[in-house]
């Protein structure tokens, strides 16, 4: 496994492999590797010829006061992981080689990163959308993995593919969860051990509206009252936002049918965590 931290380096492999029909498949992270990202590496093994992961704490998709400086950093790691999930090229710049003085392009995906997130982190999909941009430039992806845990996050990047004319085929993977359905993340070490529980009420929301759903109940307002309610009974947690959406435009809905995309933030003591859900299909479970 090589080791790659350096843009040219990375961008003349990336040729390299290109010039000899090699299909490269990137797995973009930040690093601090869970199963939810084992999984991706899992899928884009099966994918392709030569497998990279970038590692980058991304400084673009952070706003003031967010968690950049804290935000959990383990290479050593990261790498032996990796290396057990066979990945052929490991892609870990440093801040000022993605981002050197003087620093002043950006894309913008317009629509869809005006909504949910980023009606609370300003700027958060300006900075993801430049970075895949980067990412995509240097390490020439023929096919891109991503999860859906960060289902906002994957409709942007599909659209700036698409209206970029961008090669790059986006493949999604199911988000990975926990015994108790919490979605695996990165975000969850910040957690304690009474946070940790109470994190538990972001899944059993969205069972509840699952269940709700099934039974026949088809009004938006009831469905998000019953998953308020729920997370509303937990005092370490507070609602950023709980909304039942079109999947494809992120446009609220009156009524939800089969596949309508149920989406929340939560910040549960000072961490927020996201998750999402697609009513009749993708029914989180509980095992524990």
């Amino acid at each position: 496994m090589k080791v790659i931290e350096r843009i040219a380096d990375m961008k003349a492999l990336s040729r390299l492999a290109a010039g000899r029909g090699k299909k490269v498949v990137l797995v973009p992270t930040m690093g601090a590797l869970h199963e939810g990202h084992l999984m991706l590496l899992r899928k884009g093994r099966e994918l392709g010829d030569v497998l990279v992961v970038s590692i980058f704490v991304n400084p673009a998709q952070f706003g003031p006061g967010e968690d950049y400086s804290r935000y959990p950093r383990d290479i050593e790691r990261d790498l032996a992981l990796a290396r057990k999930e066979g990945v052929d090229v490991v892609f870990s710049p440093r801040a000022e080689e993605m981002y050197p003085g003087g620093y002043q392009t950006f894309v913008d995906v317009e629509e869809l990163s005006r909504r949910l997130c980023g009606l609370s982190r300003t700027g958060h999909f300006r900075g993801v959308a430049t970075v895949v941009v980067k990412l995509f430039n240097i390490v020439l992806p023929r096919v891109a993995v991503f999860g859906l845990k960060d289902y906002q996050q994957q409709l942007v990047i599909k659209r700036l593919v698409r209206d970029l004319n961008m090669d790059a085929e986006i493949v999604t993977v199911e988000t990975v969860r926990e015994g108790d359905g919490l979605a695996m993340s990165s975000r969850n070490r910040y957690l304690g051990e009474a946070e940790r529980k109470a994190a538990a009420c972001i899944p059993r929301s969205m069972v509840a509206a699952g269940e709700l759903f099934a039974a026949g109940e088809r009004d938006v307002e009831k469905l998000i009252g019953r998953m308020r309610g729920i997370i509303d009974e937990e005092p370490l947690a507070a609602v950023d936002y709980l909304k039942i959406c079109d999947p494809v435009t992120l446009d609220e809905l009156g009524e939800a049918d089969e596949g309508s995309l149920v989406v929340l933030a939560v910040k549960i003591g000072g961490t927020r965590l996201i998750d999402n859900c697609i009513l009749g299909r993708n029914c989180v479970k509980i095992r524990n």
